[in-house]
């Protein structure tokens, strides 16, 4: 059972490390070469020079905890999912795994490491644009989860893209995210 942040945290990492991540240390809140932000956003930000192809110390396969603060939507801090202090789980692949494996772990750890029933699932993705086509591949691996399509929602790149640096500079694209729905499932 799941009772506080660190119980969730502890899953999450040893969840992560079973399945061959190395586990890295939450960076600064002030990034140390990094200076298209001026606070660590995401965590992605201090992994950019392994992202974009330096090999990490530790391996391909990484987990992190990382402590952020909010600035890009500094405007909706104070909603019910906006905060403008928060910590970020992420699995990283460092040219190791892609879409598939990734919704894999993703879709395991919340099925079966947190019980989360895949009816309570929603998920969304890029629907693309000019610089990037619609994310139907990862659409498709959730479909094949068992994840109705009214339930998969495609969203543009102020929801699913992450960029890592400001104005276009850096490590981007697409991503597809995970909610807990709370709506009650349409008749069929």
């Amino acid at each position: 059972m799941i009772a506080t942040r660190q119980d969730l945290i502890k899953k999450y990492v040893d969840y992560f490390k079973l399945k061959k991540h190395h586990h890295i240390p939450s960076a600064s809140l002030i990034p140390e070469n990094d200076p298209t932000v001026l606070f660590t956003t995401a965590g992605m930000h201090p992994l950019v020079p392994y992202l974009l192809g330096q090999r990490h110390p530790v391996g391909n396969r990484l987990v992190s905890v990382q402590k952020c603060i909010r600035t890009g939507d500094i405007d909706e801090v104070g909603d019910t999912i906006h905060h403008t202090f928060f910590e970020m789980l992420g699995n990283w692949s460092l040219g190791d795994y892609f879409k598939k494996e990734a919704i894999d772990f993703s879709y395991e750890f919340l099925t079966k490491i947190l019980a989360i029933s895949s009816e309570k699932l929603a998920i969304t993705c890029f629907i693309g644009d000019q610089d990037a086509p619609r994310d139907e591949e990862s659409a498709q691996y959730w479909r094949s989860k068992g994840i109705p399509s009214e339930r998969i929602a495609f969203l543009p790149k102020k929801s699913n893209w992450w960029p890592a640096g400001g104005k276009g500079e850096g490590p981007q694209g697409p991503d597809t995210e995970m909610f807990y729905w709370k709506l009650a499932t349409p008749a069929p």
